[in-house]
């Protein structure tokens, strides 16, 4: 799947901030491909709102 960081992380909690690193996102409009398994499921829904996911 391939998970677009579309808004800021000034502002974010720090526990989403670093799940937003651990997928490879740090500046807006970083994109990432990442396997589709329940682990990176789970860290895309603790910051939906910050990101854009794709097939």
């Amino acid at each position: 799947m391939k998970i677009t960081l579309k808004k800021s992380l000034i502002g974010s909690k720090k526990d989403q901030i670093a799940t937003a690193w651990s997928l490879g996102l740090k500046k807006i409009g970083d994109t990432t491909e990442q396997p589709d398994n329940a682990q990176t499921q789970g860290k895309v829904k603790k910051i939906s709102h910050l990101v854009e996911v794709g097939k």
